[in-house]
């Protein structure tokens, strides 16, 4: 398996990512979610990663681990140890959820339960963390298979990316805004990396015009998130239940090739029935 492969393939249809897994009757972020995304036949998962105290690396979105384990410190204060005994509560966590017997897992936990059967997008929350998350994946066999991500607003920002992600040959998602005052800028330095795949924020699809030329001519595949809380421009899960053609198909139609989602299952149909 290759994700990069995958990604620059022009023949494949939209890719899927399953956000935090399949999470509706399962924790967030739990190899159960991760496993359901596996069986379902998506072609990623999204995941979010951040450091214990001892340098071990595991699985949480949040600061703290209140909404998801009901403990009040983050986890960089507790161990691998700690963080592995704590029961994680169920779907999206949150008092109105009940705990379960799945434990917060280790990353190590799930790049063996992944392997070789399907791709992660690493959500790594503090950027410091991502050359032990890049080492792990290598010592793992599993480089070829994650992506990891980062913004390019900056000459900064595009010396950071070479010198710790390029080298590893691993696959790297840019992440640009087309609807800011600085959006010129981004999209330039996006033309001097080049990379083989970008997340585009944006406030009307025609500005996605801005990306034609040498970018999408190389093949730069677009990444989109139709997550009701970070999607962009009404282009939302919620809504895309109520009309897939406005939401996913107008995405698809104008060169949207991953959809990351909340609703992969909705997704996965409709995909379906539009090669029917």
């Amino acid at each position: 398996m290759n994700y990069g492969s995958f990604i620059a393939d022009k023949s494949r249809d939209c890719a899927i990512v399953a956000h935090r897994g399949i999470w509706r009757d399962a924790p967030e972020n739990s190899l159960l979610a991760i496993q359901r995304a596996i069986d379902a036949g998506y072609e990623a998962v999204e995941i979010d990663v951040r450091r214990a105290a001892d340098g071990g690396l595991c699985l949480l979105h949040d600061e703290t681990l209140e909404r998801m384990a009901g403990l009040d410190t983050a986890p960089e204060n507790l161990s691998s140890q700690q963080l592995s005994a704590l029961a994680l509560r169920n779907r999206d966590g949150g008092p109105d959820n009940a705990f379960t017997t799945e434990k917060l897992p280790s990353l190590t936990e799930v790049f063996e339960l992944t392997k070789g059967r399907i791709f992660l997008h690493l959500d790594v929350k503090q950027r410091d963390v991502i050359p032990d998350v890049i080492a792990l994946a290598k010592t793992m066999g599993v480089e070829a298979e994650v992506d990891f991500w980062a913004s390019l607003k900056s000459e900064k920002d595009l010396a950071w990316i070479r010198e710790t992600i390029v080298p590893h040959e691993v696959l790297f998602l840019a992440k640009t805004r087309l609807n800011v005052q600085g959006a010129a800028t981004q999209i330039a330095l996006l033309s001097e990396l080049a990379p083989t795949v970008c997340e585009i924020y944006f406030d009307d699809l025609e500005q996605l015009a801005a990306l034609d030329g040498p970018l999408r001519d190389n093949g730069m595949a677009l990444w989109v998130n139709t997550l009701d809380s970070v999607a962009c421009a009404g282009f939302t899960d919620t809504a895309a239940l109520l009309d897939p053609d406005a939401v996913w198909g107008r995405l698809i139609d104008a060169g949207i090739s991953v959809i990351q989602t909340d609703e992969a299952a909705a997704l996965k149909s409709y995909l379906a029935a539009r090669r029917a």
